[in-house]
């Protein structure tokens, strides 16, 4: 049975975390905007988010912030997309108080700033330990305000309209499990991470890198899928499952690993990789499946007022983190990877946008320093929604291709067949991707090698 054109907006935007939402609220409201969350809108990593969000603290940090970014993420990263998260951080954050985020203020009214690891000084705000969910929940309550947004939750995206190398639309699954299509001049993917390919993660179950797999098939360029970010510390536990994070700040405010034997064994204030490589080592030393986490230099009272939420939840697990040292693991965080972007957050597909874990645009480079993501999150997202207004020639394309044949083109061209099996479609997408991650992971380890032999040949 042909697939015919269900829905035309003008604008879909495929996920609902912080860059979704934060980009809704950067569109004009005579656009018509369709937004799909694969689950429900608060079962996103964004409302998961406990340490942070940074900014630019005053221009005299602006070289230390930089320079913290870039060595975290081993020079890898793209300095015209780190300049543009820095400089817009401030007008970042100033949306975000408009829209009433509550961040922590010190005693004269000032914003609080925490701390985490790899940052030379505090340039953190925080909302107590669920900034994330702060941020996020305030965006949903802006977005549920406006009339021109659909939100469907429980809806799957299963892959895209394109012709002539442009973007339609998409074709996906919504709650009652009926196929169906929506069109528009403009498509934004905020459709989150990787973490559901692996065993243990941070992330929701249901975030497996769709969108990502999907890009392979159309051939839309991804940058180094390879770049996923282990996150040294979630708490220990035998239950199937997402893993609990215990925050970045914890360290950061003065918490110290330890061996079984109560021994600090590192520097806790390195970059994720660094730390995570000297907690596997030291597992691997001591033949044991965790280390410990000491948060009792914090103090009784810190640890209940700046991190209530994981206070309670190490109490749901048997442990009070106020007396004893908790068990704590690496665990799969955070995809520095993803579908690659320019720095209006444009795809190589014209007419697609990506922000957010499922695009790439260089600010992480090989490894995200703390703090950094909801905040590149929101900018990318905005310079997206800024970006496609002004597109008007687009927009009259799309019109016409909707007059001349060329949408009707595009339909004739979808087997509609391949989307009927629902497993097996996303079996096949996981497949896919992983292959790929294992393709560009064993390149990376060639070029690896192949720079390590020039130095020493250098030496």
């Amino acid at each position: 049975m042909k697939l015919s054109n269900n829905l035309n907006v003008d604008v879909i935007i495929v996920g609902t975390g912080v860059s979704g939402m934060y980009a809704a609220l950067n569109l004009p409201s005579n656009l018509k905007i369709l937004m799909l969350s694969k689950e429900t809108v608060e079962e996103s990593d964004s409302f998961l988010a406990q340490g942070g969000i940074c900014v630019l603290k005053d221009d005299k940090d602006y070289d230390s912030y930089y320079q913290d970014t870039m060595r975290a993420g081993h020079f890898e990263n793209n300095p015209q997309a780190v300049d543009i998260m820095i400089s817009s951080s401030k007008e970042t954050i100033r949306d975000l108080i408009n829209f009433g985020v509550d961040f922590e203020k010190e005693k004269d009214g000032s914003l609080a700033f925490t701390r985490e690891g790899a940052h030379s000084t505090p340039r953190i705000l925080f909302h107590e330990d669920i900034t994330g969910k702060e941020i996020s929940s305030k965006l949903y309550e802006q977005v549920k305000k406006l009339s021109n947004v659909t939100l469907l939750e429980y809806t799957t995206m299963l892959d895209i309209i394109e012709d002539s190398k442009r973007c339609y639309g998409i074709i996906y699954k919504d709650a009652n499990g009926d196929i169906k299509t929506a069109t528009a001049p403009f498509t934004i993917w905020a459709c989150g991470g990787i973490g559901g390919l692996f065993e243990h993660s941070t992330n929701f179950r249901q975030l497996t890198g769709d969108a990502l797999a999907i890009a392979l098939k159309h051939g839309i360029d991804l940058e180094h899928p390879d770049y996923i970010q282990i996150h040294p510390t979630t708490l220990y536990s035998t239950k199937k499952g997402r893993r609990f994070l215990i925050s970045e700040s914890v360290r950061g405010e003065g918490a110290k690993l330890i061996n079984s034997k109560g021994e600090r064994f590192t520097d806790e204030l390195q970059p994720r990789d660094v730390v995570t490589a000297a907690i596997r080592a030291e597992m691997t030393k001591e033949g044991t499946s965790h280390v410990w986490l000491d948060m009792r230099p914090l103090g009784e009272e810190e640890i209940k007022t700046h991190f209530p939420n994981i206070y309670e939840k190490c109490l749901e697990e048997g442990y009070d983190c106020t007396v004893k040292p908790i068990p704590v693991v690496p665990a799969q965080h955070y995809f520095m990877g993803g579908v690659k972007v320019d720095m209006n957050s444009e795809t190589s597909l014209s007419c697609l946008y990506a922000a957010g874990e499922t695009s790439c645009n260089g600010v992480h480079g090989a490894n995200r320093l703390a703090s950094n993501s909801l905040l590149e999150s929101l900018i990318f997202a905005k310079r997206a929604a800024r970006h496609l207004q002004d597109r008007e020639d687009d927009k009259k394309d799309y019109e016409a291709a909707c007059q001349d044949g060329r949408l009707e083109k595009a339909f004739d061209a979808i087997v509609d067949s391949e989307y009927y099996d629902f497993n097996q479609l996303m079996s096949d997408y996981s497949y896919s991707l992983n292959s790929e991650i294992r393709r560009q992971r064993k390149l990376t380890e060639i070029r690896n090698k192949s720079q390590a032999d020039k130095d020493d040949l250098l030496n």
